[in-house]
């Protein structure tokens, strides 16, 4: 990427205090930088700041590989929590997939579209049903079939081939696997789901005939981070669909599928533009 077009975002969290916002304005005011984008919000009852802040890098006086080292006192006068990221290498994503395909489809196809400043590097399935879609889009193909005498071998290979690849963040794009919790902790806040989300809610493997058979009125969808404890992580996206006595039970599946590849795609994007700050179990989203 041109340094004409280089940019960089800072996400900081910390306790609040006065002057939070200035002091780092200033800092890059002071160093040339042009702020592109700021946003910024207090828990008045946490009493704890959060910010997202990006400004172009043409004319900034301290060069891209020592922007952490120069921004750290600061960070450390603050106590915060942060991270900075430039935009001159695409990130590099794998999406993990089981038989269904709605969500994969629309990561690929949003992909190819220019949607994301990144690269999808590597599809991986517990199935080879969905080879011949990454062959479609020249996309790498890995079948790891799970079993519960070979997952923790399987995994372990998930892993060194995610290594290999230099994966920066995984899509579980409706796979139907529990990863492990050492699986969870080597991408901390960098892989994200997708699940239904039904008021009430309904468990097991046919949610959607008994969501039907109870007449909801509202089905939703819920893209988060994965952490150890299953689809507890910290919320990126949601939304809603209404129901009506006129939906079938097709209706549902149709309506629900739809729903849930959105809500996907719109996490992926909040992700990949460093608009998610996960403080906690909960997230603020600058968006």
């Amino acid at each position: 990427m041109s340094e004409q077009n280089l940019t960089a975002t800072l996400l900081l969290s910390c306790p609040d205090r006065k002057g939070l916002v200035a002091r780092i304005s200033n800092f890059l005011f002071e160093r040339g930088g042009n702020i592109l984008d700021l946003d910024e919000h207090v828990d008045s009852r946490e009493r704890h700041f959060s910010l997202r802040v990006a400004w172009d890098m043409a004319g900034f006086t301290v060069g891209p590989d020592d922007l952490h080292k120069t921004f750290l006192p600061l960070a450390e006068e603050f106590g915060a929590e942060w991270s900075i990221r430039l935009n001159r290498t695409k990130r590099r994503l794998a999406i993990f997939v089981s038989k269904h395909d709605h969500c994969l489809q629309e990561i690929l196809w949003r992909s190819e579209l220019g949607e994301y400043d990144a690269e999808v590097a590597l599809i991986i399935s517990n199935h080879p049903d969905l080879a011949p879609l990454a062959e479609r889009y020249r996309i790498p193909f890995q079948s790891f079939p799970i079993t519960s005498a070979n997952r923790d071998a399987q995994e372990k290979s998930e892993l060194e081939l995610l290594h290999q690849e230099r994966i920066d963040a995984i899509i579980l794009a409706r796979y139907m696997q529990v990863l492990s919790p050492e699986f969870v902790r080597r991408y901390p806040s960098r892989i994200l789901n997708i699940h239904h989300s039904f008021l009430p809610a309904f468990a097991g493997g046919n949610p959607y005939k008994q969501a039907y058979d109870r007449g909801v009125k509202i089905v939703g969808a819920t893209s988060h981070y994965v952490t150890e404890a299953l689809d507890e992580g910290p919320i990126i996206e949601q939304d809603i669909i209404r129901i009506s006595h006129r939906d079938s039970l097709q209706d549902l599946i149709r309506k629900g599928r739809d729903l849930e590849r959105l809500v996907l795609a719109r996490a992926v994007r909040l992700h990949l533009e460093d608009r998610v700050l996960v403080h906690g179990r909960k997230t603020i989203v600058f968006d």
